[in-house]
């Protein structure tokens, strides 16, 4: 892919470690060493400040403003930017010695390491200050966000004179200042304060945000007063060798209702800051107990590997942080909490990338992912009717369910997020076989899906149906006819809801048995552009009549492409920004055999130029699959630490979070052979040649399912749980704590060639 890492930071199997400042990656470590808790979000940025490169974020969950761009005359064009709005500062620290404030971009210092604990969830970071009158201080900065009170937030500090005693002034403070990053404004009015306390609203949506502190230090606070500021100052007696320790518990309180009055809010956040505030030692204990039991059922342990060790669990570390359906309406942005790129809205790739790990560690909160979008759906019904059609269309991106992408071949082309919507549905249906919540909310959910797709949709002259004028997952061509990822999938949609609604009344979901006829019609007169003979699906119609690029060819410094090339230059070529017809054959695997598979693989991977960080995984699945397995690793390598190694040069921005979940899929769907699409759940693991050995574990029907490769064989066993009929190789059989195994087959010079059932 012609990307190279950039790897600075030190290789540990539960860190990532960084001696030594780097300040050329300033940016880049903060993002790396965010906190989240799914509520809120802390880049890894200096307590005390720095002038140099640094983007102080702290961001909420549901917490988001909005901006209207110029009008158009044409109908359809969204012209509303909702966006993640960077909230309070509440690490705010000033530290002084003799006058002089600490700031690393102009201090001396010596000794610095941070690290981030996969275990714990704790940053800590220490070094070694040297003041011009040449005092030395010990400093160690820890900070925590509480897993188990999803409001509480911590901050402690430790100051270790060496070889003077002396007084230091300390200065606490939640900021509302901070300006957002990408309007180069700030957001925030603060009506009310106290001299710990604060209440900020947002100037256009309104929303409310309370940020109080409880302060540990042994001596008083004295007030400063500032516009949009709370917080003071205290002197610290230091005395040589000694460890002064100063604390913080900060509660950031919003229930992200605008029409709640101040009062309410105000008061509703000291009752939390009375009540829910604990000692740090106390939530880095809970924490602790949080992170064993996400490990205990989670973990992915790689022999032979360390750095993709490290690799994958700060992808499934980040996962866990961003997302586990403790806030109820909340979805996952592209980015996570941990930036401002791409204004913190969700995409379609939430749906069929990051749902697949919380199905199979955490079903309750694949069940909140998709409450979110049961939640949004009348908006979503507006956006339909803002496009002449009928039923919901769901955004291409957003914060609260509105669509807020501002470039219409996008917003109007793109159908994939709906359609992601009824596969969701579907998934979550098949692996968690709750069938009350698809036939319930999946059902309202499927009815508007489909008479969406039914009144985009169109029938040629040739008595086919399918869909004109889109733009499919690919992106790098648009206004295609017939394009093969959204026919695909809207004919899997018509067919599943006639599955669910037709076991229905229809009067109780307000459908009608002829509309339900319609769609099975539809569904049944689909073109979906396929060559028999060849076994190729054309991407869309005349795709293959397109000049050919060889993107080998491409020089290095062309890209970002839509930074480098003009917009329409990208269009006039066979080349692909991300996988098309590969991303069905991925999400429907069971539904095209190996002959299909290896044909539209060869023809289509070779034409991709990877520049979507959501390609590589998909096609590393594929290519185990295959049997290509050095390819398949190479792939998967660049998905696991895309971020710890800045392959993109663009982790200053935020962590790739729907990157990270597809390369936890990469482990389970890629090398553990995993297929969750079937009427049964399989596997068929591979070895690479790298490795001596992985394991994974997967939660499924109420059972925890381990799955142990070595460079022997393969085991699978149900190690909690009611025993379960799973296809194991080629065998469908029960498989129980005894488990059953699969050899390898016979490649005395390869490893890592799929195994046969026993």
């Amino acid at each position: 892919m012609g990307k190279i890492a950039d790897q600075y930071l030190l290789v540990d199997p539960w860190k990532i470690i960084e001696e030594g400042f780097h300040s050329d990656r300033s940016q880049v470590s903060e993002s790396l060493f965010s906190l989240a808790n799914e509520h809120q979000g802390v880049r890894g940025f200096f307590d005390e400040g720095y002038s140099g490169k640094s983007l102080v974020g702290v961001y909420l969950n549901g917490i988001y403003e909005q901006q209207f761009t110029q009008g158009t005359t044409y109908k359809g064009i969204s012209n509303r930017l909702a966006f993640m709005v960077n909230t309070v500062n509440w690490l705010a620290t000033r530290l002084e010695v003799d006058g002089e404030a600490l700031d690393l971009a102009k201090s001396t210092y010596s000794a610095f390491r941070r690290e981030l604990n996969f275990r714990t969830g704790e940053l800590r970071r220490e070094f070694i200050w040297e003041t011009r009158t040449g005092k030395k201080l010990r400093l160690v900065f820890l900070r925590l966000l509480s897993m188990q009170t999803k409001e509480l937030a911590c901050q402690q500090i430790r100051i270790t004179p060496c070889g003077f005693s002396g007084k230091a002034t300390l200065t606490l403070g939640l900021d509302f200042s901070v300006p957002h990053r990408s309007f180069g404004q700030n957001f925030w009015d603060c009506p009310r304060k106290e001299a710990l306390a604060i209440l900020g609203v947002s100037k256009s949506l309104e929303q409310r945000l309370f940020a109080g502190m409880q302060v540990e230090a042994g001596v008083p606070l004295t007030p400063i007063e500032a516009e949009k500021y709370a917080g003071g100052s205290m002197d610290v007696d230091l005395v040589d060798g000694q460890e002064q320790v100063i604390g913080r518990s900060v509660i950031l309180s919003s229930d992200r209702d605008p029409k709640q009055t101040l009062e309410e809010a105000w008061q509703g956040g000291l009752g939390q800051l009375q009540t829910s505030i604990r000692p740090y030692a106390d939530v880095l204990e809970q924490n602790q107990a949080y992170w064993h039991h996400v490990w205990d059922r989670a973990d992915i342990m790689i022999e032979g590997d360390p750095e993709t060790q490290q690799g994958i669990r700060f992808c499934i570390f980040q996962m866990q942080q961003t997302y586990r359906g403790a806030l109820a309406g909340a979805s996952i942005g592209a980015k996570g909490l941990t930036g401002e790129a791409y204004n913190g809205n969700a995409f379609w790739d939430t749906e069929t990338y990051c749902l697949p790990f919380y199905l199979f560690s955490n079903p309750a909160a694949a069940k909140a992912l998709l409450d979110f979008r049961h939640r949004t759906l009348p908006q979503a019904l507006e956006r339909a009717r803002d496009l002449d059609c009928r039923g919901a269309c769901y955004p291409v991106a957003t914060c609260d369910g509105t669509e807020s992408c501002t470039l219409w071949q996008h917003a109007s082309l793109q159908l994939q997020p709906t359609t992601a919507v009824a596969y969701a549905i579907w998934h979550y249906g098949k692996v968690t076989g709750d069938t009350a919540f698809v036939r319930r909310e999946g059902a309202a959910m499927l009815v508007q899906i489909c008479r969406f797709l039914a009144s985009r949709g169109q029938w040629s002259p040739r008595g086919k149906f399918g869909y004109y004028a889109v733009m499919g997952p690919d992106e790098f061509h648009m206004m295609v006819h017939n394009n093969a990822y959204t026919n695909y999938m809207a004919k899997q949609a018509f067919e599943f809801a006639a599955c669910i609604l037709g076991a229905l009344d229809l009067s109780e979901v307000g459908c009608s048995a002829a509309e339900l006829g319609t769609w099975r019609r539809m569904a049944a007169e689909m073109f979906i552009p396929y060559d028999p003979e060849t076994l190729l699906y054309e991407q869309h119609d005349g795709y293959f009549d397109l000049p050919h690029l060889d993107v080998n060819a491409i020089p290095v410094e062309d890209f970002p492409l839509y930074q480098h090339w003009s917009y329409d230059r990208i269009f006039r070529s066979d080349m692909i920004k991300q996988p098309d017809v590969l991303m069905f054959m991925f999400l429907y695997n069971q539904s095209f055999s190996t002959a299909q598979k290896e044909a539209n693989y060869t023809t289509y991977a070779p034409r991709c130029i990877h520049e979507s960080s959501l390609s590589p995984s998909v096609h590393s699945i594929l290519a185990s699959e295959l049997g290509r397995h050095q390819e398949a690793f190479d792939f998967f390598r660049f998905a696991a630490r895309i971020d710890l190694d800045n392959y993109n040069r663009n982790t200053d921005e935020g962590i790739h979070t729907t990157s990270i979940a597809a390369a936890w899929m990469n482990i389970v769907y890629g090398f553990g052979g995993m297929r969750s699409d079937g009427e049964i759940l399989a596997f068929n693991p591979c070895l690479p040649a790298q490795w001596k050995g992985y394991s994974f574990q997967v939660f499924y029907r109420g059972s925890l399912i381990r799955v142990e490769v070595t460079q022997r064989g393969a085991l699978i066993r149900v190690v909690d749980g009611p025993p379960l009929t799973l296809k194991v190789g080629e065998q469908v059989q029960e498989v129980d704590q005894a488990g059953r195994r699969i050899a390898w087959a016979s490649a005395p010079d390869q490893k890592s060639l799929h195994g046969r059932g026993p």
